[in-house]
């Protein structure tokens, strides 16, 4: 059996009449409430009759169809209509704005919304962004009929900015954005206008951590314009979940008169790694180094450090080295993970360690740095002091490629573009 559905555009505007035939007025909108629903139910209509917006419930219609909408009995109420909390209007609202594709976390504009009636009850099926279906609302009647459709994107993947609708008293949803990668979700922000950017980062705040990598994703022209809006102690509390290097890096781009109050609004321990690292140039070792990175004696068992690697809070990806320390101190050698893994029972990580690892030291250039660890075909490079007596950080590749690849390279590269 075909499914009914029908294009918004067909619906909105459209005559309603009643069970005789006689028009009563047209339409002005079709709402929906946002739910948990992954195809929203159509709650009703805003029909304007004479000089009136009035809400018709869609219990009261009989019949709908392209072009037009009949109603039972031949009286409404003539109460105006007012939106209540919950509530979007499709036209208004949402047709020809962005809205967020989670599958494959893009941008898309809902150039046609397509409704269908499913269980005795009409509901929001998808979202068409080809750019042609958005003639439909310009065309004649009788011509958008010749319009072919573009790709549906089904609506249980599709998530709607309202913060342009702040009547409906709704926001994105943090767990459906939670599934998201945090470059995903930075890739939506930078396509996004600084109002749906907000929105989402709004969202995102109600996990501090993710808020953090969602900010450490973005490129510094947009991490710099929602910061401006933030008071200090707002900066400093973001800055205190990042990463040491990534915060600095942040401080450092920020107006000068507001570096030393955020500055020291950081917490102690955090301060201290932050101050270290602004000592160097960015485009050094140490201005590109993470403090935090995991060394144990020469003499822990391999299962003993795994339990550390289980428990350690530094960054994922300085985690994929251990590096191991002599008597006095000293990195005397590397294992990665695998190798961990791998052990033999019973081994420590003295018997598994490679000796005397490749290292950079904190002035050498991004150059000098990207050589070594690329001789050495190594993800992680310990950064080690002049005279060799101590391990002060870790350069990760992935931070590497981050500084030599070009500023806005997703753009460029399509991978932040709204798909209109």
């Amino acid at each position: 059996m075909a499914i009914e559905t029908l294009h918004l555009s067909s619906v909105v505007n459209s005559p309603v009449v009643d069970p005789k035939g006689d028009r009563l007025g047209r339409v002005r909108d079709v709402i929906v409430r946002l739910g948990d629903a992954s195809h929203p139910p159509l709650a009703g209509m805003v029909v304007r009759i004479g000089r009136r917006d009035l809400f018709v419930p869609m219990t009261r219609v009989t019949g709908l169809q392209a072009g037009r909408v009949e109603l039972s009995g031949d009286k409404l109420s003539l109460q105006r209509f007012e939106r209540r909390p919950g509530e979007l209007l499709l036209a208004r609202d949402l047709q020809a704005r962005h809205l967020i594709n989670l599958q494959g976390a893009r941008l898309i504009r809902a150039n046609e919304i397509e409704l269908a009636m499913a269980d005795g009850r009409w509901e929001v099926v998808g979202v068409d962004a080809s750019p042609r279906v958005a003639l439909r609302r310009l065309l004649p009647r009788a011509w958008r009929a010749g319009i072919p459709p573009g790709t549906l994107v089904d609506w249980a993947t599709i998530e709607p900015f309202v913060a342009h609708v702040p009547s409906a008293r709704l926001r994105i949803p943090y767990r459906k954005l939670a599934r998201l990668h945090p470059a995903q979700i930075a890739d939506l922000v930078e396509a996004a206008s600084h109002e749906e950017g907000e929105e989402i980062i709004e969202a995102v705040g109600q996990d501090k951590e993710l808020e953090a990598d969602v900010f450490e994703e973005l490129d510094d022209e947009h991490q710099l314009e929602f910061i401006d809006s933030r008071s200090d102690t707002e900066v400093a509390r973001l800055l205190g979940t990042m990463a040491p290097d990534d915060a600095a890096d942040l401080i450092m781009e920020m107006d000068q008169e507001r570096r030393l109050p955020v500055l020291t609004l950081l917490p102690a321990p955090q301060q201290r790694k932050v101050r270290a690292l602004l000592n160097y140039n960015p485009e050094t070792a140490g201005g590109l180094m993470s403090p935090d990175f995991l060394s144990l004696p020469e003499g822990t068992a391999v299962s003993s450090a795994l339990d550390e690697l289980r428990q350690a809070k530094a960054p994922t990806e300085a985690l994929a080295t251990v590096f191991a320390t002599d008597s006095d101190g000293k990195v005397s050698g590397t294992v990665s993970v695998v190798g961990l893994v791998q052990a033999p029972e019973g081994a420590k990580l003295a018997d598994v360690i490679r000796r005397d690892p490749p290292h950079v030291h904190a002035d050498w250039d991004l150059h000098a740095v990207l050589r070594k660890m690329s001789d050495y075909n190594l993800t992680v490079a310990p950064v080690m002091s002049e005279d060799h007596g101590h391990m002060i950080g870790v350069v990760t590749v992935d931070d590497l490629l981050e500084l030599l690849l070009p500023q806005g390279w997703r753009r460029d590269f399509g991978m932040a573009q709204p798909e209109e």
